[in-house]
């Protein structure tokens, strides 16, 4: 064994041996070898192999055990202000019976809740943060955040509620000695009770060694305290006839049944029944998750909490029945403290005066001293009363702040940040302490016990109610990582148990309740939109995946059907953020509606962190603009084979491509033979595979990469920073050509002219909305976002100099707001119907709404009337909206003498001869003559008609590698698609019917 820690250079095929530290959350460095290390790309790697027998650092905490970390906070926050102050009250409203049934349904909500909480705190490492750790790291920030935010204003409530009763109690005390602060009630509660909780905030403050000798002290003095009252109580009055006046009688048969039923009154301005006295009663069972708020600094939590929780519960849920049976037995609801009023030395509460003048008071009923009046010697039971209620309030105090901390370290609210963060060598949170005295202090000066107590009933139970959910859920879901020590859980009681939480919420008080879940839903609602940085592999994410899962495999054994056609596009872009039109394009027909896959071929093996690179800051880009895709970057291979492979294994099932989207080539002409004939064969093969086809082209090219050399993606409080360039990507220079050509080969166009901008160098800044302070912006942006509210990507030149407003225009062509126009769709072949279905849907979107739908179609007969009726009625029954049909005539005829010259002109370098072999013969000039004189005439026709048109869709002709070559399949394309200054659109479909006539 090493004597300390030492740095050792192992071999790269070395490997390590399972190990704790390489499994733990830290900003250590991991011991394990990544896979790249072990397969050679690294000769060498550097691991630190500490002393077996180190410790694990604490941090300078105190470490408690299940004893002192949960059995006694838990008994400490149970045996509160109701044990002294509040359960002989209950039993003369309620009766022995029902007080016993209050008892039980509380004890069944904590024993099914710890049972949730113990098998949560057992699946896994429980961190600082209590009950808001275990919900938000089970249903996620969503919920736990809010749910956190809820309890830990319970608990701060709380501790008002616990320092009211204990200034109750001393109310009590000076006004038997006949001493009063100001006026003996509500007054001196607000004193004392403010000076009290500022004493408790230091004590905390001090640290949990401090806190713990406290509340050793405190759990000894209300030990003693019970036993002083039940050993009281059992002996009974003594035959004295004082105690017997005041109501207690000792223990005999006419008593207790004279207890053992209900007799709810009016008090303090409620008419009570039994869930109003339940309302008052449950706060005193709710300290089961004091050990779980402490979470942090237990040595072993997850056997902690369900040890010390369930032997709390045990202790002080048999202390509360037994405290009921001795009251309910041994004292009267009602006595005057007059000694004449006795009959026979006991007490007749019918004969009593003071019942007919409602003036008695003392008894069970009437007076709060009962347990110190029945008690052995009367001044331990204030020493008790005092103790539970201090402990119970020293504990909420002591895990607020911890709470908000946590809070705010997850940086879930932003309001909670300040409150966060630590100080000292155990990082106490000294602000949160100060929020919380103020938050306690501010309730504490209502001074009414019973108003306050409904209120945290409520809170404990919404989040005692999503604990139990939570357990539920993943018990439900069964994630993988969902595998609790805690065996003696079950998901149906956990389900019950939520049920039951609920149901008693609205029984209490069904607005406090609604109220309740009210602000939980609004806290919901702020994390939903601020959408923190947060991934705990919750079972909500878990259940998605699943919820998912299932549905698609449900979808796979559903047959086609034309009324559910969706247009799922994969755009072959490049990388996006160098082509935005053609993204945006692509994001215009499957927006809210269906599949869009973004892909990137490159045909050199660029490793895998590369690569790894490219897929994130795509995807970054991509929903900077809100653009709902799934991006992917091929490398390795040939443009060709790479756009085959994509066709071919793009998404799963139902879920997958139907359409191929390009990017139009105009270099076509100038670049290399290979690259002409590679692009005619990604068109055919797509067709090939069953696909549909769409090909767009701008005026001004769709190609921007020249404005984007480098690229700058902020997220969060970090910056990534690549260059736009394959050197950036790990490419050498000998592979660069590579690259480069496979980007030129289909997206690349060189239209684009940028020789009026006065630095050719320029970039473009992909950040958040806020962006980062060391960011370089330029004194010269142009948002290209569609919408106005939404700054998130700008594109800007470096020196600051101008963009051409008509470079902007292209950029952003299909995400502004179009002015009046018309989409103009030439329907020139039957292809199923995806030719009309597109354009449809693109006026159908909100920027495009202006523009109306204008369809051609082609005339093969003389009688042009039918067919134009027939066309019309084919389009209605599509129920395709259109504002005009233009039936072209002259499609047949000759074209002009110059669109025949410029024809020539643009397929002569191609013409095969002795010096070229690759090209356009003779004999294929002649057997195509019709079909190209066909798009040329159709080229005058889309000139003539569409000029003004804000876009152009028409069909895509047929590419037929054994009837016609590249060049003059292309030479059609350019002529089709020339001479417009809109975008044109090409399109086709598979000869498959989207569209249907019937309902």
């Amino acid at each position: 064994m090493l004597p300390e820690a030492v740095m050792v250079l192992l071999p790269f095929h070395q490997e390590t041996l399972p190990r704790l530290d390489n499994y733990r959350i830290s900003m250590r460095n991991l011991k394990r070898p990544s896979i790249g290390e072990l397969q050679g790309e690294a000769a060498e790697q550097s691991i630190t192999i500490p002393d077996a027998t180190e410790p694990e650092p604490t941090g300078g905490h105190i470490k408690l055990g299940w004893i002192v970390g949960v059995l006694i906070p838990c008994l400490l926050n149970i045996w509160g202000v109701m044990l002294f102050l509040r359960l002989s009250w209950v039993v003369a409203e309620s009766g022995i019976l029902q007080s016993l049934i209050i008892i039980t349904i509380s004890a069944v909500v904590c024993v099914i809740t710890t049972l949730s909480l113990s098998a949560i705190s057992t699946n896994g490492e429980v961190k600082g943060g209590g009950v808001y750790f275990i919900i938000s790291r089970s249903l996620g920030p969503e919920f736990g955040a809010s749910v956190g935010v809820v309890f830990a204003f319970a608990n701060a409530v709380s501790a008002s509620m616990n320092t009211i009763g204990f200034c109750e109690s001393l109310n009590v005390l000076l006004k038997n000695n006949n001493l009063k602060i100001v006026d003996n009630g509500i007054n001196d509660i607000r004193i004392v009770g403010a000076i009290t909780i500022l004493v408790l905030i230091l004590i905390c403050c001090v640290g949990m060694e401090w806190e713990t000798k406290a509340q050793n002290f405190l759990i000894v003095t209300i030990v003693l305290a019970i036993f002083n009252f039940l050993i009281g109580a059992a002996i009974g009055p003594g035959g004295d006839d004082t105690l017997i006046s005041k109501g207690f009688v000792g223990f005999s048969w006419n008593t207790f049944k004279e207890n053992f039923g209900s007799d709810y009154r009016y008090a303090e301005g409620v008419n009570h029944d039994f869930f109003s006295v339940f309302a008052i009663f449950f706060p005193s069972v709710t300290g089961i998750q004091a050990g779980a708020n402490i979470c942090g600094d237990l040595k072993d939590a997850g056997a902690a909490i369900p040890k010390g929780t369930f032997w709390s519960l045990l202790i002080s849920m048999t202390s509360y029945a037994l405290f009921v049976l001795f009251a309910g037995g041994a004292a009267a609801r009602d006595a005057s403290g007059i000694p004449g009023d006795l009959v026979n030395g006991t007490i007749i509460p019918s004969e009593l005066p003071c019942m007919a003048n409602h003036t008695c008071t003392w008894g069970l009923f009437n007076s709060y001293e009962m347990m110190q009046l029945m008690s052995l010697w009367g001044p331990l039971i204030y020493a008790g009363c005092f103790a539970a209620t201090l402990s119970t309030a020293l504990t909420n105090l002591l895990s607020v702040p911890r709470l908000v901390q946590a809070l705010g370290i997850d940086e879930i609210y932003p309001g909670l940040i300040f409150f966060s963060k630590p100080y000292g060598k155990h990082g106490e949170p000294y602000r949160g302490y100060v929020l919380t005295f103020f938050i306690s202090t501010s309730f504490l000066l209502i001074g009414e016990l019973n108003l306050i107590a409904p209120l945290i009933s409520t809170f404990y139970l919404a989040s005692y109610a999503l604990i139990n959910f939570c357990t539920f859920h993943a018990a439900f879901v069964k994630p993988l990582g969902w595998r609790p020590t805690f065996k003696y859980y079950n998901a149906w009681i956990s389900l019950f148990g939520f049920a039951m939480c609920v149901a008693i919420m609205f029984l209490i008080n069904y607005v406090a309740a609604i109220i309740t879940f009210g602000i939980i839903f609004a806290l919901y609602l702020v994390v939903m939109y601020r959408k923190p940085d947060a991934n705990w592999g919750s079972t909500t994410q878990a259940q998605q995946f699943k919820a998912a899962l299932m549905a698609v495999q449900r979808l796979q054994n559903v047959s086609d059907h034309v009324k559910n056609y969706h247009p799922q596009v994969l755009v072959l872009s490049g990388d996006p953020k160098t082509r935005p039109p053609l993204v945006d394009f692509g994001f215009l027909l499957t927006k809210n509606n269906s599949l869009m896959f973004v892909a990137n071929i490159i045909p050199v093996r660029v490793g895998y962190k590369n690569r790894l690179h490219l897929v994130k800051d795509g995807q970054k880009y991509l929903d900077a603009r809100k653009i709902k895709a799934f991006y992917n970057v091929i490398d390795g291979f040939s443009l060709e084979d790479g756009i085959n492979a994509l066709i071919k294994s793009t998404g799963f099932g139902k879920m997958s491509p139907n359409i191929v989207l390009v990017g139009y080539k105009p270099d076509w002409n100038r670049c290399r033979k290979e690259e002409v004939e590679s692009y005619f064969s990604i068109l055919y093969n797509a067709f090939s595979q069953r696909m549909g086809v769409a090909l767009l082209r701008l005026s001004n090219g769709l190609d921007f990469s020249e404005l984007s050399p480098e690229v700058t993606i902020a997220s969060g409080n970090n910056s990534l920073n690549h260059l736009n360039t394959p050197n950036a990507l790990g490419f050498t220079n000998e592979l660069m050509p590579a690259a480069n050509a496979a980007s030129e080969l289909l997206h690349i166009d060189s239209n684009l002219n940028l020789a009026s901008m006065d630095s050719p160098n320029s970039s473009y800044t992909v950040p958040q909305p806020a962006p980062m302070p060391n960011m370089q912006r330029s004194s010269r942006s142009y948002k290209v976002n569609g919408t106005s509210d939404d700054p998130s990507i700008t594109y800007h030149t470096k020196g600051g100099s101008e963009i051409p407003q008509s470079l902007l225009d292209a950029m952003t062509i299909f995400t502004r707001k179009q002015a009046k126009g018309t989409i103009d769709v030439f329907w020139l072949y039957d292809d199923g119907g995806l030719t009309i279905l597109l354009p449809y849907i693109i006026s159908m979107r909100s920027h495009w709404a202006n523009c109306k739908l204008r369809v051609f179609a082609m005339c093969h007969g003389k009688d042009e009337e039918t067919e134009e009726k027939s066309m019309a009625s084919l389009l209605t029954k599509f129920r395709i909206k259109y504002s005009e049909l233009i039936m072209l005539k002259g499609v047949s005829e000759q074209p002009r003498h110059d669109t025949i010259l410029k024809h020539k002109r643009l397929i002569e370098p191609f013409r095969r001869s002795a010096r070229n072999e690759f090209g356009i013969t003779d004999e294929e000039l002649q057997n195509m003559a019709e079909k190209t004189n066909r798009q040329l005439r159709i080229h005058e026709l889309v000139v003539k008609h569409s000029s003004d048109a804000s876009l152009v869709v028409m069909s895509l002709p047929m590419p037929r590698k054994e009837a016609i070559s590249a060049p003059l399949y292309m030479s059609w394309l350019e002529m089709l698609t020339s001479d417009m200054k809109c975008p044109v659109v090409l399109a086709r479909g598979n000869q498959t019917p989207v569209l249907t006539l019937y309902s």
